[in-house]
């Protein structure tokens, strides 16, 4: 580490400029968890201490910290074009790219359109979905479908179709004309499911209650996380994705899945979609593209829908839709070295050698105080806690900041612990997250 980099180990001058994101801002200034320094599988906090990453940063850094690989191509980038148009212009990065993506990808999903988080990943998803079936002839079809208890971010596309109530209910009406499946969580009848609920398959069939009352000609599509992830790794049940894939294609609705989460190793499987063996129409990613480097997001997109834009004068523009960093030089080095590590160290199929072990280690918890469920898929889990009567989410935050404390990073969404480490974890940092969570439960009850 170098000087400069320890210096910066200094609290700043001050807190207050900064309006943090997903945060209780004066909580958090009155008691900051400053993070300077990270690698491999650690953070490094401004007061000197290792913290266990268990939760790969916020979902993304899946190659874990500090990759030389990704720095020194995101250096070299830099030096050699530093920015580059993507408006009637090109360079060479998401070219490039776009053509190893298409190489993991199942299916026909071959094409790949550039953003820059998984927000403008899901609107942009949202908007192919909308102008597909305009260009077709279908400009009825309008309606979007989400899921209660989604999270497809902040845009006003993700939160219209999102589910999650603290995320909407601040921004008016929204979208119009959207309308929520159920979501999936049956705590009386699944909790401490190992992997996928055994029931709750027919939860997809709300979808055929929605056609009913709108009729298919005025839906456009349904987006679902495969796992819901922000509301606390909800896992689908056997059967559920099979069933809205079977149902939107008896109707023509277009299935988009976010897989901003589950892309890129999380499910020991290059997607989610690879995991189900269910093929969307588009799927959505951000996150794990870059290992959390560098922003960057993208559409994947079956070639008949990128097809059916493709009509008309051939000097028009087929989709007036994008960003001015669409596909930027830097984010594509960056993509390009993460590719190459998941490739090289076969970070998916390490994740899915790994599965067995953590659902073992996991599941090892229940019987502690306030343990109401476990859930996991993956190398994802969340374990769900009894809310302390009129405080909701009081005691998952302790557990929050007590695991700090104790050298774990673990997120908390409600009453719910949610883990999701990076794909280099070994067994020993398994045991370690165990350790540590059975300690802070047990102070908590």
């Amino acid at each position: 580490m170098s000087d400069f980099a320890l210096s910066s180990a200094a609290l700043p001058d001050s807190l207050d400029a900064f309006w943090m994101p997903f945060t209780a801002n004066r909580q958090f200034k009155a008691d900051p968890r400053l993070f300077v320094a990270a690698k491999g599988m650690h953070y490094t906090t401004h007061d000197g201490r290792q913290v266990l990453d268990g939760t790969a940063g916020l979902w993304c850094v899946n190659a874990g910290h500090g990759r030389e690989q990704i720095a020194a191509a995101v250096h070299q980038q830099m030096m050699t074009l530093d920015f580059g148009p993507t408006f009637q212009m090109g360079h060479p990065g998401p070219f490039i790219v776009a053509e190893r993506l298409t190489e993991i990808l199942p299916g026909d999903l071959n094409r790949v359109f550039f953003a820059n988080s998984g927000s403008e990943a899901v609107d942009s998803a949202l908007k192919i979905a909308l102008a597909y079936h305009r260009v077709r002839g279908e400009g009825t079809r309008t309606r979007l479908i989400g899921r209660e208890r989604s999270y497809h971010g902040v845009g006003f596309g993700g939160i219209s179709v999102g589910g999650i109530p603290a995320v909407r209910k601040f921004f008016g009406s929204l979208l119009t004309g959207v309308d929520h499946l159920p979501h999936t969580l049956d705590l009386a009848n699944s909790a401490f499911s190992q992997g996928q609920p055994e029931r709750g398959a027919n939860l997809a069939d709300y979808l055929e209650q929605i056609v009913a009352l709108h009729d298919a000609s005025n839906i456009a599509a349904v987006i679902v996380e495969p796992v819901a992830g922000s509301t606390g790794v909800l896992v689908p049940p056997v059967g559920y994705l099979q069933k809205l894939r079977a149902i939107c294609d008896k109707y023509g609705i277009l299935l988009i899945f976010d897989e901003v989460i589950t892309g890129f190793g999380r499910l020991g499987t290059g997607f989610a979609a690879d995991y189900f063996g269910v093929i969307p129409d588009m799927i959505t990613v951000a996150k794990g593209i870059t290992n959390g480097t560098i922003p960057m997001g993208a559409v994947f997109v079956r070639q008949g829908i990128y097809d059916a834009f493709m009509q008309g004068p051939e000097n028009a523009i087929e989709l007036f839709h994008g960003y001015t960093y669409s596909g930027h030089p830097v984010a594509c080095a960056a993509a390009l070295a993460t590719l190459d590590i998941y490739q090289q160290e076969g970070l998916f199929e390490r994740a899915a050698s790994l599965a067995g072990s953590w659902q073992d280690a996991l599941h090892s918890l229940r019987g502690l105080p306030s343990v109401i469920d476990i859930r996991n898929l993956g190398l994802v889990a969340g374990i769900e806690l009894e809310p302390i009567p009129g405080q909701p989410g009081v005691r998952a935050f302790d557990c929050f900041r007590r695991c700090y404390e104790q050298g774990l990073l673990i997120r908390v969404t409600g009453d719910i612990i949610v883990l999701s480490p990076p794909l280099i974890i070994e067994k020993q940092h398994i045991d370690q997250i165990v350790d540590r969570l059975t300690q802070v439960l047990k102070q908590i009850s």
